[in-house]
């Protein structure tokens, strides 16, 4: 099949490309065409602008993984309006694509997060729950709801829309658990605060398995949380991931200095949510790493 991958050169993105290369034509969306072929690979069809397109008559599937990323830098009001136009304006961009095309893409599989259903304390929640007006309020949420409403307006007879929810990836090279791995690894690291918030997390390699699985379903359309189907508290993570470094976790991150160092960002640490994956799980999709000890001993004993 011929698939248009919008941030082929992410995280996520980079390890999709090369589960997907031997199988599909691909072609990659990046401002920087000429490093992304470079890390990608010569293979490759490479746009910089989706405004080079006038159509997708030819593309099979879009995977819309793109955007500006929400933990990188304190969230100024020029920052979250880069994190906002980064995925908003692109994912309208790939609407009036399809909607201009007379053989439009069968599928578009188009990233979200679990920031959607904002800070939810003990509560179990899955793809069924609607955020309250607090909840709402909060800009992860806002963020979320309106790049899922621009890839609802992909939706037709013609295009499938599957809206991935996705938590925190565990990987090796990249995301949250890179960072944090040089404090627990000398043996500073602990809980954040009280350590009750939710951490609903997923194994990098289950998260490549799951777009692999939606590209090969048919009958999945409408929103799926990416997230291991046993989220852990933030203290249960830290107590975890240290004893899988045979380290101590001791030393908890009082919540007032992260408010001070991160601002209003503070929030992706200091609240979450417990999702679970119940319609993922539903469409017949096994996970590879369900526990997040299985998931950090698989990952930490490459390191």
């Amino acid at each position: 099949m011929n698939i248009l991958i919008t941030g082929a050169t992410g995280f996520i993105g980079t390890q999709l490309v090369h589960a997907l290369e031997q199988e599909h034509t691909l072609t990659l969306l990046s401002r920087h065409p000429g490093k992304a072929a470079q890390k990608l690979g010569m293979s490759h069809t490479y746009l910089k602008e989706l405004s080079s397109l006038e159509h997708l008559n030819d593309i099979d599937i879009v995977i819309n993984l793109a955007g500006e990323a929400i933990a990188n830098k304190r969230w100024s009001h020029e920052q979250k309006d880069r994190i906002c136009h980064s995925r908003w304006q692109l994912t309208q961009e790939i609407a009036t694509l399809i909607k201009k095309s007379a053989t439009p893409p069968h599928k578009l599989i188009n990233a979200s997060a679990i920031g959607f259903y904002g800070s939810q304390a003990q509560t179990a929640l899955d793809e069924d729950f609607i955020p309250q007006k607090d909840s709402a309020d909060e800009f992860p949420h806002i963020v979320c709801k309106e790049w899922e409403k621009s890839a609802n307006n992909c939706r037709s007879i013609q295009t499938q829309v599957i809206i991935l929810r996705i938590g925190l990836v565990l990987g090796n090279h990249g995301g949250a658990l890179s960072k944090m791995l040089p404090a627990f690894k000398l043996g500073l690291g602990g809980s954040i605060g009280e350590g009750r918030q939710g951490v609903s997390w997923i194994h990098q390699t289950d998260l490549i398995n799951l777009i692999i699985f939606m590209i090969k379903q048919t009958h999945c359309q409408g929103v799926f949380n990416a997230t291991a189907p046993h989220p852990v508290s933030q203290s249960e993570f830290a107590k975890i991931l240290a004893h899988t470094l045979k380290k101590p976790a001791i030393l908890p991150m009082p919540t007032f200095i992260l408010k001070m160092a991160l601002g209003e960002m503070s929030q992706l640490l200091t609240q979450g949510q417990f999702v679970l994956p119940t319609r993922t799980l539903t469409s017949g999709f096994q996970f590879q790493y369900p526990y997040l000890n299985e998931a950090l001993h698989q990952l930490l004993q490459q390191t």
